[in-house]
């Protein structure tokens, strides 16, 4: 299948071709187009809508419980978000980081571990 992005794309203000580049949000890195003379960028719609999709998961809060297994606690991560981070080619290994931040708030990063083994 052709993408959009392989073809000459025309400014409508001024009509010189857009020139590709990425834009960078919240870790995500979008495909775009964007006019030299900056009238106007357009992102890349398979780019666009899976950063819509993390926003939507960001926004949402979840409720799960927290479970005694042996010594420690556990709590499950909702399917919805592992299935998303799986279908971004994250890299998910069966370690963590968990920290400690403040009271009242721990954070899982699923990235550092992995990059500080290589």
């Amino acid at each position: 299948m052709t993408d959009i992005f392989d073809h000459k794309v025309l400014c409508k203000k001024c009509g010189k071709p857009l020139e590709k580049t990425e834009l960078q949000r919240n870790g995500f890195i979008l495909r775009a187009l964007t006019c030299p003379k900056g009238h106007e960028t357009i992102i890349h719609p398979l780019d666009k809508e899976e950063y819509e999709r993390f926003m939507n998961l960001k926004k949402k809060e979840y409720k799960v419980k927290m479970r005694l297994v042996g010594n420690s606690y556990a709590v499950s991560i909702p399917r919805e978000i592992v299935n998303f981070m799986n279908e971004q080619e994250k890299i998910m290994g069966e370690m963590v980081r968990l920290c400690f931040e403040d009271f009242g708030r721990l954070s899982l990063n699923f990235n550092t571990v992995v990059e500080e083994e290589r």
